[in-house]
């Protein structure tokens, strides 16, 4: 089964593939000429993944599923939230965002922070949605050289190292991304059986 995984991001398209299974295989916006930008423009993260999986249902006719994504800090009431990628401007700059985040939490003892992935598929029509988190907390100054976004400065729950610091099958075992992929994987097994 051929599905659009609605993003240009490599670095996700290779996490998730790997995480598919057997029988599926993962098209970018690229693959189907998608070259415009998607809107995202809901005030919620859930509400961001269904506007851009509908975005290619209706306008590509493919089955699709995207996702959005947030890191909520507890002491910045739940920012950066859905402006997460666009936090510090809209050139989305991990490293920018990053410098305004551990910026606006100097000082501050409340470091708890979580991810939350929400994963909206759209199917022959129907919408599913599907949600992950991952717990832990804002460290004060970047570890680490893998994976993307505010992974250098995030250190997940019983966890001594950042998502930086790890691999992707460490990360994979633990993502907020992963744990939403899963509900969607088994959500797809259990149509095909």
């Amino acid at each position: 089964m051929k599905i659009v995984f609605a993003t240009n991001n490599k670095n996700k398209i290779k996490e998730v593939q790997a995480l598919m299974p057997e029988g599926i295989h993962l098209l970018s916006l690229e693959e189907i000429g998608c070259h415009e930008d998607i809107p995202e423009t809901s005030p919620t993260i859930e509400g961001n993944a269904i506007q851009k999986a509908e975005h290619v249902k209706e306008n590509y006719g493919y089955n699709c599923f995207a996702d959005d994504t947030g890191l909520e800090v507890e002491a910045l009431n739940g920012a950066p939230g859905v402006y997460s990628a666009r936090y510090a401007g809209e050139e989305k700059s991990s490293e920018a965002n990053m410098n305004k985040l551990l910026q606006e939490l100097k000082g501050k003892e409340n470091r708890s922070a979580r991810f939350k992935t929400v994963i909206a598929l759209n199917l022959h029509g129907k919408l599913h949605t599907f949600e992950g988190n991952c717990s832990g907390n804002i460290i004060f100054e970047r570890k680490g050289l893998q994976g993307f976004g505010y992974d250098p400065v995030f250190q997940p729950e019983g966890k001594s190292v950042t998502f930086a610091e790890m691999n992707l099958r460490e990360k994979s075992e633990i993502s907020h991304r992963a744990r939403a992929i899963r509900k969607l994987i088994a959500f797809l097994d259990h149509l095909n059986s």
